[in-house]
């Protein structure tokens, strides 16, 4: 049975509540009318209000008098219903009879104060809040800098920009850009700038930033559109670090030919877990505390200090090296253990989350 009206108010009542922004909306649909509709819609509201009140005021004009001649004609009617609802008032029209009177105090102000909303609200629907919207957009072009674009908001999305923000990037410096409001809202409530349109357009990623950013982060669900992004953004921004996440394996090459500096296929990445999970207990639980900030171990590439320069991995205390990148090439851990360590060297470490 569904609920009922006062049941639905009272569970949507608690759902807010458990928000922590409670104003926002529960409810997303598509608007049923276009911009020209409503105009032409509010438009034919407005006049049947007018309408309404002259029809009263030409039936009552007896209630009415003029002080120029003391003759109130039909047009004086329209003249004085609409010095009425604009509240001009200019006294030379005035209600003279209690009934006139009456009417223009229950009727008459209602139709005026909603006949202003509709003028006020729909002002600022589609002029104001375009004015404001244009302002932000040129602050936050002007603020932004070294910051993180994230291209679609989906589950991986949503967890990429969590851990940002865990490893000590401001929300503020996250813009997302995706195509739909819910998760746009679910980005804003986080604190991320949020974009609403295609990431593959290239005015959205300029307004983006994405000429000024550090990194870019593509998780787009559809190898086809994230291969385009990519490209738009690599023709925008040549050195911005890209992270494409991929569907199909088979992809890989092409993306990485496209500009890719990391590519990660997460269907693959959790196929792996998956079967480890079946004869291993621990492997999973290894794997996703060394991947996740809040776990107690960290997965970490760094440069080589100053004081492990010389020394040996195997020496290293505090960290276990798992590798080291020397000059563009990887060595694991068991074909470099008894090498020294020399400056510009990248290693890849598990240490101990200590926080």
């Amino acid at each position: 049975m569904p609920d009922s009206p006062s049941g639905l108010r009272h569970t949507l009542s608690r759902l807010r509540l458990k928000r922590q922004s409670p104003e926002s909306r529960i409810l997303f649909r598509k608007a049923p009318l276009s911009p020209e509709s409503v105009l032409l819609v509010r438009g034919l509201l407005v006049l049947g209000l007018l309408a309404l009140v002259y029809v009263v005021f030409y039936l009552d004009r007896e209630g009415l008098r003029d002080n120029l001649d003391g003759h109130v004609s039909a047009l004086d009617v329209l003249y004085f219903t609409m010095i009425t609802i604009t509240t001009v008032g200019y006294g030379d029209i005035v209600p003279v009879t209690d009934q006139a009177r009456l009417f223009d105090t229950l009727i008459g102000t209602p139709v005026r104060i909603f006949v202003w909303l509709i003028f006020v609200g729909t002002a600022y629907q589609f002029v104001i809040q375009r004015v404001i919207e244009d302002f932000k957009m040129s602050r936050l072009q002007a603020q932004l800098r070294d910051h993180v674009v994230i291209c679609g908001f989906g589950d991986s999305g949503r967890l990429a920009a969590s851990e940002l923000v865990s490893r000590g990037t401001a929300p503020e410096q996250i813009v997302v850009i995706d195509s739909n409001e819910a998760s746009l809202r679910l980005a804003s409530d986080a604190g991320f700038i949020g974009l609403n349109g295609q990431a593959t357009r290239e005015e959205l990623l300029r307004i983006a930033g994405v000429e000024r950013a550090r990194a870019v982060i593509i998780a787009l669900g559809r190898d086809d559109t994230t291969l385009l992004c990519l490209l738009t953004v690599r023709t925008l921004n040549p050195d911005a670090r890209a992270v494409v996440s991929i569907r199909e394996g088979e992809n890989r090459k092409l993306v990485e030919k496209a500009g890719a500096d990391v590519v990660i296929s997460p269907w693959q990445v959790s196929g792996y877990l998956l079967a480890d999970g079946v004869d291993q207990n621990r492997v999973v639980e290894v794997a996703h505390e060394m991947l996740s900030q809040g776990g107690a171990l960290d997965l970490v590439e760094r440069a080589v200090r100053s004081g492990e320069i010389g020394a040996h991995p195997r020496e290293l205390t505090g960290t276990a090296v798992l590798a080291v990148v020397r000059q563009g090439r990887r060595y694991w851990f068991w074909e470099c253990r008894d090498q020294p360590l020399e400056a510009g060297d990248l290693l890849i470490t598990v240490d101990a989350n200590r926080a």
